[in-house]
């Protein structure tokens, strides 16, 4: 065996073995040497301690992650800044409500001027404002616009005037028309104060649905019909005492839509009084509108004019007095009005209209504010002195509501102002349904039909 082989066999057995004879026949022995082999294991060198990190290179670490974060942070910011810019919100907000171009919001070159916490306190007012109106409280008010009317519709106010001189000389119209879209009206004596028959319910339902917006009157609670309250003529609420109770929702609805009396006066009596009413009434705006006696009121000492009537609606149109549900259930319940021979008889089947009517014999009106299938929106009230339960006051006031239906219908409203007014439309819809055609004989031709309550 070579040196080489020896030592690569790892261990090594030692035998003695004899050996063959040789010639000389001398014994001899031989060292046989067996080799096992052996699995070397290798023994693992020990790791040397790795050095710490410079500080040069642990500072470059820790400013390259906050430069990332930073980078990250700013551009997070940027798109926030981008999207949601107190200027840019403020002159939005004023865009928005500009309209017609007429608005009762303007953001000028002095406000670039504001300090930043004066800037970041207005986006917070307006914020709150804006995001309150989708908040369950009903005494949230919407966000308005200043409505002005621009220039009288003297084509239209010449057909009106037409019609007046064909009717009888006793029977004397007042009226007022208004395009909410343009700002256009028509004045017919408007401003002169007149028996307000029942249409003085519709600033007490005004009034109303305010103190609701308020908190001072839950639509479920009951009201009491106590003798102070019962009242003759229409309604059927004068003969419930004792017997049926109402909530304050039933009888707004009644006083309304059945024009009864003993509901107008409960909710009067709810409201504080007569004095209470008027003061609220002062305070819209509404010069000639005055309460001085309880319903029926027959001797009409009760007093309004067709332009405080158009007023009042149009500022609940405008959601200036009531919160926007308060101002859809009330539109909705002024479209439930029964008496329907007035002012609907002039419109065309798909109009719209939220009204209430006023008869005290002597005096007879109808108030509202009709849309028409074009998306034009206009509000129309019509009064008219007259012999009493003179029939030929009807037939007057139903021409005068067609003639402005005609009118209007010719006239496309423009983009912004149908959309605002579609906005408006309140839940609750009737569509009008003329009993009769329109009529294209003048009001002495016409035979009378029967007066309505």
């Amino acid at each position: 065996m070579s040196r080489s082989n020896s030592r690569r066999s790892g261990r090594r057995n030692l035998s003695l073995v004899p050996s063959p004879s040789s010639s000389f026949d001398k014994p001899t022995t031989t060292l046989t040497v067996e080799a096992t082999p052996v699995l070397s294991t290798a023994v693992p060198r020990p790791r040397k301690n790795s050095k710490p990190p410079s500080l040069l290179r642990s500072g470059m670490l820790y400013a390259l992650r906050l430069g990332i974060l930073g980078l990250g942070l700013g551009v997070a910011a940027g798109t926030v800044l981008t999207t949601f810019t107190p200027t840019r919100f403020l002159s939005s907000q004023a865009s928005a409500l500009k309209g017609d171009g007429k608005s009762s919001v303007s953001v000028n070159n002095s406000q670039t001027g504001l300090k930043p916490q004066a800037i970041l306190a207005m986006v917070v007012n307006s914020a709150n404002s804006h995001s309150s109106a989708s908040l369950p409280s009903t005494a949230t008010l919407p966000a308005t616009t200043t409505f002005q009317t621009t220039e009288e519709m003297t084509a239209l106010k010449q057909k009106l005037m037409t019609l007046v001189a064909k009717a009888k000389p006793k029977i004397i119209p007042q009226a007022y028309f208004v395009d909410l879209d343009n700002g256009k009206y028509v004045n017919l004596d408007a401003d002169t104060p007149i028996a307000a028959a029942s249409t003085i319910k519709i600033p007490v339902a005004i009034a109303f649905f305010q103190d609701v917006d308020a908190g001072k009157i839950k639509l479920d609670e009951v009201l009491p019909i106590g003798k102070d309250v019962i009242a003759s003529g229409s309604g059927d609420m004068q003969y419930q005492q004792g017997q049926k109770s109402f909530t304050a929702l039933e009888t707004v609805t009644k006083m309304i839509a059945i024009s009864d009396n003993t509901a107008t006066n409960m909710i009067i009596k709810r409201l504080g009084g007569k004095a209470a009413v008027n003061q609220r009434i002062q305070q819209w705006g509404l010069s000639n509108t005055v309460i001085h006696n309880a319903l029926p009121d027959l001797e009409g000492t009760n007093t309004t004019s067709p332009h405080d009537l158009s007023q009042a609606l149009l500022k609940v149109n405008q959601g200036e007095l009531l919160s926007l549900k308060s101002r859809d259930r009330l539109l909705g319940i002024m479209q439930q009005t029964k008496t329907r021979t007035l002012l609907p008889q002039g419109l065309e089947p798909g109009a719209i209209i939220a009204h209430k009517t006023g008869d005290i014999g002597t005096v007879l009106g109808d108030a509202g504010i009709i849309d028409m299938p074009n998306g034009k929106r206009y509000i129309g009230v019509v009064m008219a002195k007259r012999p009493f339960n003179d029939n030929d006051a009807r037939i007057l006031i139903q021409n005068m509501s067609r003639t402005a239906y005609q009118h209007l219908k010719a006239t496309t409203p423009s983009g912004i102002s149908s959309a605002t007014t579609q906005a408006n439309v309140p839940s609750v819809t009737t569509k009008v349904k003329p009993t009769s055609k329109p009529s294209t004989k003048s009001p002495a031709e016409l035979k009378p039909t029967s007066p309505n309550p």
